[in-house]
C-alpha cells in the first residue's frame, strides 16, 4: 500500500471499497470489466467509469430486489384477502348459530367458554327436531 492514496483513513476506505468494487464487477459484468484495473495514477475518467458501472450493478440489484418485494406483497395481499373472506363467513356462522340457539344452549355455551372445557356430545337436543346423530357417536349394534 502507497502512503501517496491513503493520506486520511477515509481515503483507504474508499480505495479498499474501489478494490473490491472492481472485483466484484468483473465477476458480475464479465469480460467486460475485467481489464479495468485501479493504480495510483488513474485519471479521473475510470474513477468515474468505475462509479458508473458500480452504480449499475446497485441498480440492478434494486430492480431484482423490488421485483420480488413486489410479487412477495401480491401474495400476502391474495391472502389477506382470502382470510378476509373467510373471517366475514365465519362471522356469518357465528351469527345465524347465534340466532338458532336456544337460551339453554347459550348458557351451557358461556359456562363451557368460561371453564375452558371442549364441547363435548352433552348438548341437549334442538327443540322441535330430531335429534341429530353424528357418525362418531353412533352405535355399532343399533340401526337409525
Amino acid at each position: 500500500m502507497s502512503s501517496q492514496c491513503y493520506t486520511v483513513a477515509m481515503d483507504l476506505g474508499v480505495c479498499q471499497l474501489r478494490n473490491f468494487s472492481i472485483s466484484f464487477l468483473s465477476s458480475v459484468l464479465g469480460k467486460e470489466s475485467a481489464s479495468v484495473r485501479l493504480d495510483n495514477s488513474s485519471s479521473g475518467a475510470s474513477v468515474v467509469a468505475i462509479d458508473n458501472k458500480i452504480e449499475q450493478a446497485m441498480d440492478l440489484v434494486k430492480s431484482h430486489l423490488m421485483y420480488a418485494v413486489r410479487e412477495e406483497v401480491e401474495v400476502l395481499k391474495e391472502q389477506i384477502k382470502e382470510l378476509i373472506e373467510r373471517n366475514t363467513q365465519l362471522e356469518q356462522e357465528n351469527k345465524l348459530l347465534k340466532t338458532l340457539a336456544s337460551p339453554e344452549q347459550m348458557a351451557q355455551f358461556q359456562a363451557q367458554v368460561q371453564t375452558g372445557s371442549p364441547a363435548g356430545n352433552t348438548q341437549p337436543p334442538l327443540p322441535g327436531g330430531p335429534t341429530p346423530v353424528l357418525p362418531s357417536t353412533q352405535n355399532s349394534g343399533t340401526s337409525a
